[in-house]
């Protein structure tokens, strides 16, 4: 019998951007890649790799236009860089980059916090992000940061969100990712902004970044699908977080959206080597792994096929 969700969504695994921000430890150029492989060799659909933040404000994505340089063309049109500004837009292209996620803030305080200047400077500076997207034949998401609350502002207001969403310099954008930025939302929060978004603002895809801070990671991620979001964000492991933004921890786990909305491909096979990546990279890095679906799947419940058993060899059948 099949369990998979309806409406269906894809998953983007943002392990290598947004759940290495608040990690202590480096990865290597060549250990990302070879995570960008892997993740892709177990079928997961979209990657965001890397960012263009400052180095010296986030020395753990130092690398990323050396990750991008490692990485096919065919590889790099499933996975996005994190830009801020025109010139990220143009240096991410110029090194190979073809899919950009161009991020500010609904609240002008965390958007001074997290880029430094306030979020209509940045709203006027992207038309030229779209115009250096589109000379690549690129493709550039708006993706808007603390769209439910605001860790110096409080509660953000939906019609704030929505203002942004309709700005006439967002035209060119292909996306609108609505972000949980401190996983302080609840489901009916989600559902009702998701909603309006996709009723009131121009036809694009929705996307949906959430964590896990309250434990709704899962439960905001399943109403932003039902609501219309068609493309979800999570981590493996739960890692990560915005260095920027007080009170902020992991994202929704990876493996967690996957066992609930069980992908076509999906399967006990993929998921545990998901399962089993996840810990080598969270040991790899000292973090703690928050997947309450990778804690099941070791528990010694074997006759449930998604445990996973001390014989099995994780394989990859088919994409997700």
């Amino acid at each position: 019998m099949s369990f998979t969700l309806e409406p269906r969504a894809e998953l983007r695994d943002v392990t290598l951007r947004d759940g290495l921000q608040l990690t202590g430890k480096m990865l290597s150029t060549e250990r990302k890649v070879e995570t960008v492989r892997e993740l892709l060799r177990l079928g997961v659909p979209s990657i965001e790799l890397g960012s263009m933040a400052r180095a010296d404000l986030v020395p753990t994505m130092a690398n990323t236009l050396e990750v991008v340089q490692a990485l096919t063309a065919e590889e790099l049109q499933k996975c996005w860089i994190w830009v801020a500004t025109p010139g990220h837009v143009a240096k991410a292209a110029a090194a190979g980059a073809r899919n950009f996620q161009y991020c500010l803030s609904a609240s002008d305080s965390h958007n001074q916090a997290n880029i430094g200047r306030s979020t209509d400077a940045s709203l006027a500076a992207l038309p030229e992000a779209v115009a250096h997207a589109r000379a690549v034949n690129g493709q550039i998401q708006l993706c808007i940061a603390t769209s439910f609350t605001c860790p110096f502002e409080g509660i953000v207001p939906e019609e704030r969100v929505l203002a942004i969403a309709n700005d006439p310099r967002a035209e060119g954008t292909c996306d609108v990712v609505i972000c949980d930025t401190l996983g302080q939302a609840v489901p009916a929060q989600v559902a009702s902004l998701i909603s309006r978004v996709r009723d009131e603002s121009p036809a694009r895809r929705i996307v949906y970044h959430g964590h896990d801070t309250w434990g709704l990671g899962v439960a905001n991620t399943l109403a932003a699908i039902a609501a219309g979001a068609t493309l979800v964000d999570g981590a493996l492991g739960g890692l990560g977080g915005c260095p920027f933004a007080p009170g902020a921890s992991g994202n929704t786990s990876t493996e967690d959206i996957l066992f609930a909305t069980r992908p076509e491909g999906l399967t006990p096979d993929t998921f545990a080597g998901l399962v089993d990546l996840s810990e080598k990279l969270l040991a790899e890095l000292g973090e703690p792994n928050r997947s309450k679906s990778a804690q099941g799947a070791r528990s010694k419940a074997e006759a449930f096929e998604w445990v996973i058993a001390s014989d099995r060899e994780p394989v990859c059948d088919r994409g997700l």
